[in-house]
Order: structure tokens, then sequence, then C-alpha cells
């Protein structure tokens, strides 16, 4: 019987070749587009910051508490101000815990001068940023950053007595 016809279709090759190419295009995709896995982990550490802010200056409003924020340079954890003893307490609602900073995470808070403070004995809890019942806080300026990296930082800032503002590299500031 002859074969006369001709062969539609690709061969192996033809196909593994597509698939190889195809293949290269995405890596260099995801490479590109990618960043650096540390800097997708500072974006992750800088919004649980700021939602956590969020949350606890909600909740000093609906709760009619003070609360505040403690950084130190190897944690931070959120703290309120129990009326009955005069002093500040570790917040016991797991969300607002103290939180270990990776070790390759400086973190550099600047509150404003003269802010309003409640005084206590606890010098050990003193808090950088409060939240006050009235909705209002003290003025403040957060940067976020990579140690030893000439990259811009994340700002987490407030002048008091707006909204808390997440300020990512290379952006306008908004309000400041």
């Amino acid at each position: 019987m002859p074969r006369n016809a001709t062969q539609n279709g690709f061969t192996l090759i033809e196909i593994l070749v597509v698939l190889v190419i195809i293949g290269l295009v995405a890596a260099l995709a995801v490479f590109t587009m990618g960043g650096s896995s540390q800097q997708r982990e500072l974006e992750a550490e800088v919004q649980d910051l700021y939602l956590r802010m969020q949350v606890m200056s909600e909740q000093a409003v609906l709760n009619n508490l003070e609360a505040g924020l403690v950084i130190d340079t190897d944690n931070y954890q959120f703290v309120v101000f129990n009326d009955e003893t005069q002093a500040w307490e570790a917040s016991p609602e797991r969300l607002f815990q103290a939180h270990a900073l990776p070790p390759w995470l400086s973190v550099d808070a600047i509150v404003a001068s003269g802010a309003p403070r409640l005084t206590n004995n606890n010098k050990t809890l003193r808090p950088s940023v409060v939240f006050f019942s009235s909705g209002e806080n003290t003025a403040f300026e957060i940067e976020l950053m990579v140690k030893g990296q000439a990259l811009a930082p994340h700002r987490l800032y407030s002048d008091g007595i707006a909204l808390i503002h997440w300020q990512k590299p290379g952006a306008e500031a908004d309000g400041l």
C-alpha cells in the first residue's frame, strides 16, 4: 500500500523544544518579577505591624481604653493601661502579644517630642506610641528596612489625629 498522503502533526523533538522555551521564559518571568525573598518578608512584617496597629487603635476606641505599642530592637508588643493599678500591662489578647522581629530587620521609631503619654511606675513597658480611647494617638514615624541595604525604607506614620499611613518605598507620603 503506497503512502502518498502527507502526515500532519508535530514530531516529538519539536514539542520538546517548545516546552523548553516556555519553561525558560516562565523561569525568567518569575526571577525578574518576584523580587528577593527578604524584600517579600519585609513587606509581610510591615503589613503585619500596620494591621495590628490599626486594630489596636480601633480596640482602644471601642473598649474605651488606652493602649500602646512598645518597640524594641528585636521585638514589639502591645500594652494596655490598667486604670486600677496605674500601670502598663502586656495585652492579654493573642493578636497583640509580643512579636519577635527577624534579625535582619532594622526598626527606627521616631515619636514627636512633647507628645502626651500616660505616666506609670513600670518603666519596662512604657510605650513608644499610645492609642487613646478618643481615637487619637501620639504622632510617630516608624521606618522598617533590611539592615545593610541602601533601599528606601517602609514608613508607618501618623500625625496623631489622622489614620495610620503606610508609605511603601518610592511612594509619595500622604499628609505629612
